[in-house]
């Protein structure tokens, strides 16, 4: 009875790249397009689609920059660098469920898992000690970072009780913004039921920009809704 040949190593898999020792497939070749993807915290890559604001940025934003400024090369155009968000606990030395809940509802929020930050030293007068937990931060950058400003843009800005506009005074001079929040209700991703305590945050948004001026330019096209009111950053004020 005739034996069936055995398949030569360089053979093609079907899906169109070489078949590899582990049983995994090879990449096609160098020119394949790549597929979007997004590394989760166990540092695989999930298929995941281009953010919405991410797209507009290139497609729209980059543009515009380069017309107001004059800039010739679209990599000197400012950008998003990365978004941090800090939450105080410092109730949490008394009953630690609250930094449980606050991290529970941070995760929610920003889609990626806090990092507890612990008091360096201790203070006596406020009764800390060092080591003692008494915040939560997320640091944002790539794909979340775009799909967490888009949300807080298009979803959580507009449900602030009785918002006139951001002000233009929470530049830091080397163009980054900050931005304080009363309340964590004002994102639909939290349920008003379960909630054991309204909480604060504090948001800083890192760009790549130089000055106020241009960071002020690239929130406006990305969408941020300033006051209309002419106010400037300080920077450009002084100039």
């Amino acid at each position: 009875m005739p034996q069936p040949k055995p398949k030569p190593a360089g053979q093609k898999a079907p899906g169109g790249g070489q078949k590899a020792p582990g049983g995994g497939k090879k990449p096609a070749g160098p020119g394949a397009p790549a597929k979007p993807g997004l590394t989760v915290s166990d540092g695989r890559e999930v298929a995941h689609a281009i953010p919405r604001l991410k797209k507009f940025y290139r497609e729209s934003v980059v543009p515009e920059m380069m017309s107001k400024h004059g800039v010739k090369n679209p990599m000197a155009v400012p950008r998003l660098s990365k978004i941090v968000i800090n939450i105080g606990v410092s109730d949490a030395k008394d009953n630690i469920q609250l930094l449980d809940a606050a991290r529970e509802e941070l995760a929610l929020i920003t889609g990626q898992w806090p990092q507890v930050r612990r008091a360096k030293k201790s203070i006596s007068n406020f009764k800390l000690r060092q080591g003692t937990p008494i915040g939560l931060r997320v640091t944002l950058r790539g794909d979340r970072m775009y799909e967490f400003l888009d949300r807080l843009i298009t979803t959580a800005i507009p449900r602030i009780r009785d918002f006139r506009g951001l002000p233009a005074q929470g530049f830091d001079g080397q163009g980054n913004f900050n931005l304080g929040l009363k309340e964590q209700l004002i994102f639909p991703e939290i349920n008003v039921e379960k909630v054991m305590k309204q909480r604060g945050m504090n948001i800083s948004i890192v760009t790549g920009a130089g000055s106020d001026e241009q960071s002020l330019d690239l929130l406006k096209c990305l969408g941020m809704p300033f006051r209309k009111d002419g106010q400037r950053p300080a920077q450009s004020a002084k100039n």
